[in-house]
């Protein structure tokens, strides 16, 4: 499997995981607590600020955006099809090309596109963790987000809502 076919399918399993934790999200009677939403609208956010670093733009959100649930779903459609598009189009020799940028701190740096690829979807899914706990820590049940699952077609098993004494 070439370096863009590895990419193209941890993004594939990205896309799949920000899918599922959405209509997760989405079904929940009350609407997501607040840090749930508000750690999963920086996944997406993150997403789209290193989307727009790849594409040479300005991002349309800030890598922590305050957004409603809805906003959420626009977003997440928008950085699914973006990255889609992007992939679809790279090959590997722009692998390698650094991508110039000013991070959220206002430091400049130059990071190869390969680098950033591999940073967007490890760091999404760290933070698809974070939401999964803060959903058990209000005894909600998480979304099964594992590459395994995706691998399978099967989602992974789960225990629901956190029933452990604190």
């Amino acid at each position: 499997m070439t370096a863009v076919a590895q990419l193209r399918r941890l993004w594939d399993h990205a896309a799949w995981a920000d899918a599922i934790l959405l209509t997760t999200l989405e079904a929940l009677p009350a609407g997501p607590p607040a840090a749930v939403l508000r750690e999963y609208a920086h996944v997406l956010g993150a997403e789209e600020v290193w989307l727009a670093r790849l594409e040479r733009r300005a991002p349309r959100v800030p890598v922590w955006p305050e957004l409603t649930l809805t906003e959420v779903g626009t977003l997440a459609r928008e950085v699914r099809a973006g990255y889609t598009r992007y992939l679809a189009a790279l090959d590997e020799a722009e692998l390698s090309q650094g991508v110039d940028y000013t991070n959220s701190a206002g430091r400049a740096f130059t990071t190869a596109v390969a680098d950033i690829l591999l940073h967007v979807v490890l760091h999404g899914q760290y933070h698809r963790g974070k939401v999964n706990l803060l959903l058990r820590q209000a005894e909600l049940t998480p979304a099964p987000v594992d590459f395994i699952s995706y691998v399978r077609g099967v989602p992974a098993a789960t225990a629901g809502p956190s029933t452990a004494a604190g």
